[in-house]
């Protein structure tokens, strides 16, 4: 299978970068998309080019490092995956890929196809977590919790923190990933103790990072490979709402 490429390549976050032009001719379409781009980096080095740069861990759609912008789509064209489980079958024989980083101001670019992401380990340490002593395991286990909130915590837990909703939004906001990790704990008994402090304290961050604000256009739930669900941003809004009456 013969593809052709165009990868955005930049030395760091201070240096101007552009597209450049590769073409391979010996790929397979069992191949996953970062196996491609292994191959890449191994024709590069051989040539003693520099290898392309770009992010990725567990390859398994699990830790959201490969944050890819493929033709113009978050983590490609296929909906519910990440660039990771994307396929070159799902490419034509001789089809031009652009591969480019997330766009957006709170993501820097490290180098190549790398951005910094750490505005979201911030957003994290202000509040994504619960600090008060919920007793042991076996303790917490024997609260009551129904069905219906399992489900929604679990279904916001499933956030990968990819930034895949900050890259696809027009207004590079944040919504989608705070308020996944506010709803998360917003759901539990365990979370319960810090909830007020926990929104303000992560809103405040989101805003204080950079990130635009939500317009409801849907873009972020859509293009999430998580499928995080837009009820969750509802959610954010009436805590922090409640918050900001009652503190």
């Amino acid at each position: 299978m013969k593809i052709h490429l165009k990868i955005w390549r930049q030395k760091n976050r201070n240096t101007p970068g552009k597209l450049k032009d590769y073409t391979l001719t010996d790929i397979i379409p069992e191949l996953s998309f970062l196996e491609m781009l292994d191959i890449l980096n191994e024709k590069l080095l051989k040539k003693g080019e520099e290898p392309v740069a770009f992010d990725h861990d567990c390859r398994e759609g699990i830790c959201g490092m490969c944050s890819l912008y493929i033709n113009g789509r978050a983590h490609g064209t296929e909906q519910s995956v990440t660039a990771c489980q994307l396929h070159m079958r799902s490419f034509k024989e001789g089809e031009t890929i652009y591969i480019e980083p997330w766009r957006a101001k709170p993501f820097p670019v490290i180098k190549d196809l790398i951005v910094d992401r750490s505005a979201f380990d911030r957003i994290i340490q202000a509040g994504g977590y619960i600090s008060v002593n919920t007793g042991s395991a076996p303790d917490a286990n024997v609260i009551p919790i129904s069905n219906e909130k399992v489900k929604e915590a679990f279904d916001a837990a499933d956030c990968i923190g990819c930034g895949a909703c900050v890259a696809v939004c027009k207004n590079a906001s944040a919504m989608l990933f705070v308020a996944a990790k506010v709803s998360h704990f917003a759901l539990l008994p365990q979370g319960q103790m810090e909830k007020q402090l926990r929104v303000e304290r992560m809103v405040a961050q989101m805003d204080k990072e950079g990130f635009g604000a939500c317009t409801n256009t849907g873009a972020c739930s859509f293009e999430c490979p998580k499928n995080i669900s837009l009820d969750h941003i509802a959610r954010l809004n009436r805590e922090y709402l409640s918050a900001k009456l009652t503190s």
